[in-house]
């Protein structure tokens, strides 16, 4: 399904919240061009693990399927210039500098409109456009300290703890691609461009919705750390993560008395179901006792008889081999940019059943460079000059494109 043919956008986007925001946007057809300097974004200089595929960062890989790559030098005047003729074709300009690079550059968002009056001008930022904290820098760890997910997601005995992947940028990402979206169906019904515009803490506001509103809207408890091993102090016992003999189980919301008489726990020992909010702790605690003493598999197939949600928490290897995992298509293998397979998380909706094809694995910078050149009118020996004269690239040793 490929809704956003004739739609495009130029990417002036970097790191990861940016990137997987536009990525989403391609896999549906959008025409995107990422613009990049001609050392590469940052996306090309880091990424997880050190680690690389013939020189492409896992960072690179994660974000940048189904764009075409530009690389331009945005301090020279015929770089600039460039950017401004793409500006005019476009319908969506997409940047996450931190606020005023773009203004600085002469392509913020009052400049961008001037040339292009319907243009969807959408900013991605750490901490939104204007504030106190404007001019911090954002990033995901940070995030998840100041706005409380790290508290949350942390124990009472351990104290906070980040969640194990970048959910902020993640999360960021979707809301990015969704506020685009919007723009571009009101401009479609009423013809007006407009500013939208997205940042991390909000966006980690938004991950604890269920948990901020049951904070402001009741008695609030001196401690937002989870009680035990019940994953949430809003939730009630026995909801949460338990040790087995060999493994951790996870149990959902279930009936107390019912998880007791399957755990058989004895009745003496039994703490009332009436303080499942108040003694969390103590519940999950006595739980555990009885958990610990067989293997995940024993209790799986007593919860899954007694109709109780569970799952046994699974490592990587576990979630690659399951078979809806692999049902879904979550994972997709290609040929790379370079010649060597690599295996990318796919889009994760399905439209009329099927996900949306990987049309271009993430591509070597600057290698759309000079098809968008000659597209925009620029002869072989003009785009050869401006090469030379380092304001734009491709790639290849000497600066030379293959063949």
């Amino acid at each position: 399904m490929y809704g956003l043919e004739g739609i495009r956008i130029i990417s002036f986007n970097h790191f990861f919240m940016g990137p997987v925001g536009i990525q989403y946007l391609a896999d549906l057809g959008a025409d995107v061009i990422a613009i990049e300097p001609l050392n590469g974004a940052f996306q090309r200089k880091w990424g997880g693990t050190g680690k690389t595929v013939d020189g492409q960062t896992m960072l690179q890989l994660a974000g940048n399927r189904n764009k075409q790559s530009l690389a331009l030098n945005l301090k020279d005047p015929r770089g600039l210039d460039i950017a401004r003729q793409l500006i005019k074709t476009a319908d969506v300009i997409a940047e996450n500098y931190r606020p005023g690079v773009m203004d600085s550059l002469g392509l913020g968002y009052e400049a961008v409109r001037a040339l292009n009056p319907t243009i969807i001008y959408a900013a991605a930022s750490g901490f939104g456009a204007d504030g106190p904290y404007v001019n911090r820098p954002g990033q995901d760890l940070i995030i998840q300290a100041m706005s409380g997910l790290a508290s949350i997601t942390g124990s009472r005995e351990h104290g906070p703890r980040a969640v194990g992947a970048s959910v902020v940028d993640h999360h960021g990402a979707t809301l990015y691609a969704m506020g685009i979206l919007a723009a571009l169906l009101r401009r479609e019904r009423h013809g007006q461009g407009s500013r939208v515009d997205v940042n991390l803490l909000s966006a980690a506001i938004d991950l604890q919705q269920e948990s901020f509103v049951c904070y402001l809207n009741q008695d609030a408890p001196a401690d937002v750390r989870q009680p035990g091993r019940v994953a949430g102090w809003y939730f009630p016992a026995p909801y949460g993560i338990y040790a087995s003999a060999d493994g951790y189980l996870a149990i959902s919301l279930a009936p107390l008395e019912t998880i007791y008489e399957v755990v058989g726990v004895p009745e003496a020992e039994r703490i009332s179901p009436n303080t499942a909010f108040t003694r969390q702790e103590d519940i999950s605690n006595l739980l555990e006792r009885y958990l610990v003493v067989h293997t995940t598999a024993h209790w799986v197939e007593i919860l899954e008889a007694n109709g109780i949600w569970h799952s046994p928490v699974r490592d990587y290897a576990d979630v690659a081999a399951d078979p809806q995992v692999r049902h879904l298509r979550s994972f997709h293998s290609v040929t790379g940019a370079t010649g060597t397979p690599v295996t990318l998380v796919n889009h994760p909706v399905r439209y009329d059943g099927q996900p949306p094809d990987v049309r271009l694995a993430p591509q070597e910078l600057g290698a759309q460079t000079r098809s968008i050149l000659k597209a925009l009118g620029y002869s072989r020996s003009d785009i050869d000059a401006m090469h030379n004269q380092g304001v734009v690239g491709w790639p290849g040793a000497g600066g030379k494109e293959p063949t």
